[in-house]
């Protein structure tokens, strides 16, 4: 009987360990933005935000706002970047294909974070997939984060297809950080990705 409770209390930690670690935002207004989550205290990523959002983002104190996605998309916020600029915040605009990210994408989105690691961040896309496998690789490669809190955390978010499964396993291989963790399942997902 104690033998099993104690295994039950070993596989309760364990999958509670392996749970994203997800921030509660410090702004309860953050929690609108679609698929928000804070990593960090100067860290975060999500969907879209609409105009009035941005406002919340400054607010939050975000210095630096960088845009994953191409400007034509139907939900993309008209003239975001003359919008946020005027807030007062740094933006950064690197539009990646969702059929096609390359390593040079995540680099140029490496570089501008490393040039000010500081700087409070909010990486966006339109649904937050993008960023968090983004997010997921600057965390593993940059901060040291385990894979198995960063790809818990990137899962909250969504289960990569096979093209960001293979595009995250290129540029984790480039760094000579290996994928696989107990409890990560690359399975691709073939849900509407």
């Amino acid at each position: 009987m104690i033998y099993r409770a104690i295994l039950a209390s070993l596989i309760v930690f364990t999958s509670l360990s392996a749970q994203a670690q997800i921030q509660e935002p410090a702004n309860p207004a953050l929690n609108e933005i679609f698929n928000f989550r804070q990593y960090s205290d100067t860290f975060a990523s999500a969907g879209q935000p609409t105009a009035e959002q941005f406002s919340a983002v400054r607010d939050a104190g975000f210095e630096r706002v960088i845009y994953l996605a191409f400007t034509n998309n139907p939900n993309a916020v008209a003239n975001a970047d003359q919008l946020v600029k005027s807030l007062g915040m740094d933006y950064v605009h690197i539009p990646v294909d969702w059929t096609r990210p390359t390593s040079l994408d995540f680099y140029t989105f490496a570089d501008a974070m490393r040039r000010d690691t500081d700087r409070k961040t909010l990486l966006h896309c339109q649904v937050n997939a993008r960023a968090t496998a983004f997010s997921f690789l600057y965390r593993v490669i940059y901060e040291d984060v385990p894979v198995s809190q960063a790809k818990a955390d990137m899962n909250s978010v969504w289960q990569p297809n096979e093209t960001w499964r293979d595009f995250i396993f290129a540029v984790m291989a480039e760094n000579n950080v290996d994928p696989q963790c107990e409890g990560c399942d690359w399975t691709p997902s073939t849900a509407g990705n």
